[in-house]
């Protein structure tokens, strides 16, 4: 019998310390998947900034800059939870939504008074052209993030 409690006492240290590495495995891992819920919030709050500037511009055809200003710092950390080509496609966004804006400035209608210079046709083109671009990347951003906020598998 004492025997037998002595090779208890032998395997109760080793039996311990497994269930201890076990315990601090399983911590590591739920660590690591608090990690990756968190990453990925925060990732998809950025995609729906930029979804939520996009909607902005189709509902009003037309950019504004405290939208814009508000879309570029909700934006900021971008740099830092995606690879490089997500920041460069929110800075196109920002750039493309200024043009907007600017184009919109210029802009004069029939009723209004033209200041030399100003060519009708080329603002109206570039407006055009900058708002059919703006309102066209729903799916492309869709793309640009998913890799990102894919959790399928």
């Amino acid at each position: 019998m004492e025997q037998i409690a002595e090779i208890s006492k032998s395997l109760l240290t080793p039996l311990i310390a497994i269930v201890a590495v076990y315990i601090a495995w399983q911590q590591a891992i739920t660590s690591r998947q608090k990690l990756n819920l968190d990453r990925y919030d925060r990732r998809l709050r950025i995609y729906e900034e930029v979804r939520k500037v996009l909607s902005i511009i189709l509902r009003d055809a037309k950019a504004n800059t405290d939208d814009l200003l508000k879309f570029r710092v909700s934006t900021s950390e971008a740099d830092f939870l995606f690879g490089p080509e997500v920041p460069r496609y929110i800075d196109e966004i920002y750039r493309r939504g200024l043009n907007l804006w600017r184009w919109t400035q210029e802009y004069r209608d029939l009723s209004q008074e033209h200041v030399e210079g100003y060519d009708h046709n080329k603002v109206v083109d570039e407006m055009h052209k900058e708002l059919t671009w703006l309102t066209d990347q729903f799916e492309p951003a869709k793309q640009k993030f998913k890799k990102y906020l894919d959790i399928s598998g």
